[in-house]
């Protein structure tokens, strides 16, 4: 099957809605393609959200049109990328967590320096970032104009995902919006932060 967008009406439902449908799509940024295997979901009445309090200069994009990059930077070293969903003005988005390196591997290897094993490239979403030069230049960018791009090569979302709990997170622990493509390596270590019941 011939590789296409993914559909502006599947982004602009719920991001408790949509974040599991991105499991197994494809990011393309440049030359580079990465397979998603874990999201978290976000939405503007979630207190672990960085729209819960409304607009503010970091989080416009966030209320914006879906099928935006939301590009920020956390704890002073990493960038971390989210799928802005929902209508404008909802404040939601999907954190894309882990991904399968599919193209430019030579070139994510150059930018992840320190990684010696090619499982170590995507599975984070600060290696993510980092392997596919994603910073804040990014932010707002809209998803299959110019360089970057989110697609469906055929791939289906599992139809059993693994469901837990976020990570690194001290609010809203109880909501199991994280969902991650069962048995795959390329999934994050990061320990979910409520009852990780599956």
């Amino acid at each position: 099957m011939r590789a296409r967008p993914v559909p502006m009406r599947l982004l602009a439902g719920d991001a408790p809605v949509v974040a599991p449908q991105l499991l197994n799509k494809v990011l393309v940024v440049g030359r580079c393609r990465v397979r998603i295997v874990e999201v978290e979901a976000y939405t503007g009445d979630d207190p672990a959200s960085h729209s819960f309090r409304g607009p503010t200069p970091r989080t416009e994009v966030m209320f914006g049109r879906a099928g935006r990059l939301y590009v920020y930077f956390t704890y002073g070293m990493h960038h971390c990328a989210n799928v802005v969903t929902g209508s404008p003005g909802d404040g939601q988005a999907v954190l894309l967590r882990g991904g399968v390196p599919l193209g430019g591997l030579e070139l994510m290897e150059q930018r992840r320096r320190t990684v010696g094993r090619p499982v170590e490239l995507c599975n984070g979403p600060g290696k993510l970032c980092q392997a596919l030069a994603l910073d804040r230049s990014w932010d707002g960018v809209v998803l299959g104009r110019g360089d970057a791009a989110l697609v469906d090569d055929g791939v289906p979302p599992p139809l059993a995902p693994i469901v837990t709990t976020r990570v690194g997170i001290r609010v809203g622990v109880e909501r199991r919006w994280r969902w991650a493509v069962p048995g795959s390596p390329y999934v994050s270590r990061g320990r979910p932060s409520g009852d990780d019941r599956r």
